[in-house]
């Protein structure tokens, strides 16, 4: 391209852009409705973790087999993701949205009856396969869609909704278990998410089309080129399916404290209540960071940040080894929040960075799946190990072994990305 054409070039790529609403107001309204939704639908769990030793001795059951249906929620919202995505594309994300926060409600409503087969089946079935997978992960492949260059801070921000969550619900589900029981705090809340829900729902615009620039655009041969694309060195599937492991192995460790901090408070003697607050601390540093976690997203991509957030994680939920001071717990569950925020939504940027955006569609919501999967199992793998042992301290030492786990993969991918980047500058010099 001659330099007379560059600028003009740069002109079209502006004014494409505008034209398609990529990065524009119309998209940040998106995000932020979209932030409006999560932060009720994930709030759709939180009545076990908040609950978890009023419902063991009401149940007359295990802790692990509380933890395993909170846990089915996340598997059914990873796999729920890859179909409910499917049919968002067919009959449009409003009424898969609407399909999915009915779901949420009625399968509170099934939990709240008190049996373990209604908590598994309301829980992992209806609130995680139909429930939140038809919310979560359509509305965050929707959401990229409305971005080029502000991708990563805008994932950020929407997947900033179990935050949002964490900060607002725990503490009215602790007084409202305490005062009208669990049951009904389940039934109560599944009305409130039909009733703030559904009127966001009539909001959500189309996506624009998106705009490719002419210089990232194929001149032809696109077939044979996509059949013999690589990414970072690898076959695209096999870059995929360690984008997957990494993400499944990190999750793990997020997910117990997540999961079992509010037990744990209650195990060494802290109250309720101020176990429940510590839950909102923890999200809530964790609501606050994401959006800085976003930004380093933009400026150095997906995979260096997940890594680094990876780095910040192992550390923090190492410190929960070696206290049980309720004041040195504060501020452990306040730095793990603000280490692990930044890892999930710098998957899927890693996703969009790395392979092109018609598979968007069903990549995102793979990762989706492999990292809640890996939530999930965290959760129950750590209520079984207390079930086990009498205590948490295996349960988050098993959590530093599989965040060690995740570095090393992150790793590899992150020099191969750098090596592969350095022979392209290499052959283009030439």
């Amino acid at each position: 391209m001659s330099n007379e054409e560059k600028p003009a070039a740069v002109a079209g790529h502006a004014q494409g852009k505008a034209a398609s609403g990529l990065d524009s107001r119309a998209s940040w309204r998106a995000a932020w409705l979209t932030l409006a939704i999560l932060s009720v639908s994930y709030g759709s769990p939180l009545p076990i973790i908040v609950g978890m030793k009023t419902m063991e001795a009401e149940l007359g059951t295990d802790r692990s087999v509380l933890a395993l249906a909170g846990a089915l929620v996340w598997v059914g919202t990873g796999a729920g993701g890859i179909l409910m995505g499917w049919l968002a594309d067919r009959i449009g994300l409003r009424r898969t949205v609407t399909i999915g926060a009915c779901m949420i409600a009625g399968g509170l409503a099934l939990s709240s009856t008190g049996t373990i087969w209604a908590l598994y089946i309301g829980h992992g079935l209806m609130v995680g396969l139909f429930g939140n997978g038809g919310v979560y992960p359509p509305l965050l492949v929707y959401v990229t869609r409305w971005f080029e260059r502000r991708r990563g801070a805008a994932i950020a921000l929407i997947s900033s909704g179990q935050y949002v969550a964490g900060v607002v619900w725990p503490s009215l589900f602790e007084r409202a278990i305490d005062g009208i029981g669990w049951q009904a705090t389940m039934l109560a809340y599944g009305a409130i998410t039909l009733v703030l829900i559904l009127p966001l729902t009539v909001m959500l615009r189309p996506t624009p089309q998106a705009y490719v620039p002419l210089s990232v655009r194929p001149s032809g041969g696109g077939q044979k080129q996509a059949s013999a694309r690589r990414v970072m060195g690898l076959p695209p599937n096999v870059a995929q399916l360690m984008i997957c492991v990494a993400a499944f192995c990190c999750c793990i460790p997020m997910s117990i404290p997540s999961s079992h901090v509010v037990a744990l408070c209650g195990d060494i003697g802290i109250k309720p209540t101020h176990g429940a607050a510590m839950l909102s601390v923890m999200l809530g540093a964790a609501f606050l960071a994401r959006q800085a976690w976003g930004s380093l997203a933009d400026r150095i991509g997906g995979l260096r940040t997940a890594m680094t957030g990876s780095v910040c994680q192992a550390v923090a939920i190492s410190c929960f080894l070696l206290t049980q001071d309720e004041t040195g717990l504060f501020f452990i569950a306040a730095a793990f929040g603000l280490g692990f925020s930044g890892i999930i939504p710098s998957y899927s940027v890693a996703v969009r960075d790395l392979f092109p955006g018609t598979e968007a569609s069903w990549r995102i919501p793979l990762t989706l799946f492999t990292a809640m999967s890996g939530m999930a199992f965290g959760s129950w793998f750590a209520g079984k190990l207390y079930d086990h042992f009498g205590y948490y301290a295996p349960a988050f030492g098993a959590g530093v072994a599989f965040n060690i786990l995740n570095l090393a993969i992150l790793g590899f991918l992150v020099l191969r990305l750098v090596n592969t980047r350095r022979a392209a500058a290499l052959s283009a010099a030439e």
